[in-house]
């Protein structure tokens, strides 16, 4: 089964500390520092969600997300927005955009494996049998 997670985010402790947590979970994580080099992690290693930032550099994660959902192989795929956006209307504008769902930073380390695992589809969770795709490790 497919445990693969795509994290988008430029924040290096940011991205360590999701890191951290989801592999202690048994997620396998893939990382993309900039919109552009996400959006080509996600048609490579076929994620089982991504989780994405929203200000990116070289393209930002409205765009990163809108482009996703042109992809027919990541249509179905929920995008969770990690974002310190957090103003009146930005939530919806993410939503608007294709996130699946929202997620505001600091992100609570107690509660975050569950917040993302409550956007994945039924029965599909991190498994410890899980060999990762060679082309996806970075």
């Amino acid at each position: 089964m497919n445990n693969r997670l795509l994290v988008i985010e430029d924040n290096e402790q940011n991205l360590y500390l999701m890191q951290f947590l989801l592999q202690k979970s048994g997620f396998e994580v893939v990382a993309a520092e900039d919109g552009i080099a996400g959006l080509d992690l996600a048609l490579q290693c076929d994620p089982l969600a991504i989780l994405l930032d929203i200000q990116l550099p070289k393209m930002n994660g409205f765009a990163v997300a809108a482009e996703l959902r042109r992809h027919r192989r990541l249509d179905r795929v929920p995008i969770i927005a990690v974002t310190s956006y957090a103003m009146v209307g930005d939530r919806e504008q993410i939503l608007a955009s294709g996130a699946t769902g929202y997620i505001e930073k600091p992100i609570n380390p107690e509660t975050f494996v569950a917040e993302i695992k409550s956007y994945l589809p039924e029965g599909l969770e991190a498994a410890d049998d899980w060999t990762p795709h060679p082309r996806c490790r970075r």
